[in-house]
């Protein structure tokens, strides 16, 4: 694949279709300065304030708009919001439809045909595989992204982060907890039983 990819490449540039350099931006800019970060600041916000939460249930595009984060495969959002009794987990059947603007590149695997039909049929699993097992009580959703809608798995607050500030509390979303095949990090003074502001 990967040969396949620098062949490709190689013919654009060849044909002057392609810029090497703005190619090089676009995806630096996807992997360093987007990534993940986008969307950890989304749902920080929405742990910090109520009403961002609120708004972000009601129009998730509108209230990711109000950070900034718009553009490429980000236009129709739906968050959806892990809680004790349900864990969200989203998967592109299709393809690898992917809300670029909020979670930066998609991840290989998110792309793979395996997880794309595993995530369906045996989603526990999947999550074991990625070191996630849930109570049995816990009822697993799944969210099918398309060309028309993607979704963001907002992942529970973990307890003891009252009072954080907005930066603190982004550093604990990772991009896997918001596709669902991971939680929020819980950071080891919070397991030592110390809180940090």
């Amino acid at each position: 694949m990967e040969a396949r990819v620098k062949a490709l490449e190689t013919i654009l540039v060849d044909k002057g279709l392609v810029d090497p350099a703005a190619l090089d931006a676009i995806i630096d800019t996807y992997e360093t300065k987007i990534g993940p970060r986008n969307g950890a600041r989304v749902v920080a916000k929405a742990w910090a304030d109520p009403a961002y939460a609120a708004r972000l249930k009601a129009d998730a595009t509108a209230a990711i708009a109000e950070l900034g984060f718009t553009g490429r495969q980000g236009e129709h959002m739906v968050a959806v919001f892990n809680d004790a009794e349900t864990h969200h987990l989203v998967v592109c059947t299709l393809c690898s439809c992917y809300p670029w603007s909020v979670l930066g590149l998609p991840p290989v695997w998110y792309k793979s045909a395996p997880y794309r039909s595993r995530a369906v049929l045996d989603p526990r699993g999947v999550l074991a595989e990625f070191g996630l097992v849930l109570d049995p009580a816990v009822q697993v959703r799944i969210w099918d992204s398309t060309a028309e809608i993607r979704y963001l798995v907002i992942p529970q607050r973990p307890a003891g982060t009252e009072g954080w500030s907005e930066e603190a509390l982004a550093d604990l979303v990772t991009r896997d907890a918001m596709i669902g095949t991971g939680v929020a990090l819980v950071p080891d003074s919070l397991r030592a039983g110390v809180a940090l502001p």
